[in-house]
């Protein structure tokens, strides 16, 4: 048995799930989401808890019976606490300013990055005299918010001499030994 998959889900307050054959709908007080999932798993909701059958040993079913739980479990996390993410922006000159879902970058280039960030990603950016700006990202969708944030996040990857560009905020960048002069 897999682990993760064998592993029974409580259904908090609030939150209702329905389930068709391939899917499932949470809905909750954050909002609702929908994932398609593989049918040759049997989702049973009895009683307040969710539970997660595969059909055989194959690896293909293995691998799909905790995958499966692991995306309801994400699902039934956002709709109630919901996700966030911060990025912080380290660097001399770095700026981040947030119009509605455009957020507006200076990230050392000659020009602006404008990034439009999706409707379901509410947008902040911070920026306190003598602190690094921070840019937070919240959402009720796990994968989403984690994909604009790695994208954002491509815009201007963390070197490892100075440490400069865009990282998560509490992240560990190793660091490099520069040259040494000559004698």
């Amino acid at each position: 048995m897999s682990r993760i998959g064998k592993k029974p889900i409580n259904i908090p307050e609030g939150v209702t799930i329905t389930h068709k054959p391939g899917e499932v709908t949470v809905k909750g007080p954050k909002g609702e989401l929908t994932q398609v999932l593989s049918e040759e798993i049997s989702v049973s909701i009895e009683d307040g808890v969710v539970s997660f059958e595969r059909p055989s040993e194959q690896k293909k079913h293995k691998a799909m019976h905790g995958l499966t739980r692991a995306l309801v479990a994400n699902m039934i996390e956002g709709v109630t606490a919901g996700y966030k993410k911060e990025l912080e922006l380290v660097g001399v000159g770095y700026k981040a300013a947030a119009q509605g879902q455009l957020l507006e970058l200076n990230l050392g280039y000659s020009h602006s990055i404008f990034f439009e960030i999706p409707e379901e990603v509410k947008v902040n950016a911070a920026t306190e005299k003598g602190k690094n700006p921070i840019v937070t990202l919240e959402s009720n969708d796990k994968q989403l918010i984690g994909q604009v944030a790695a994208k954002i996040r491509s815009l201007r990857k963390v070197e490892p001499y100075k440490g400069k560009g865009i990282r998560f905020v509490g992240e560990r960048i190793r660091r490099k030994a520069g040259k040494t002069a000559a004698k």
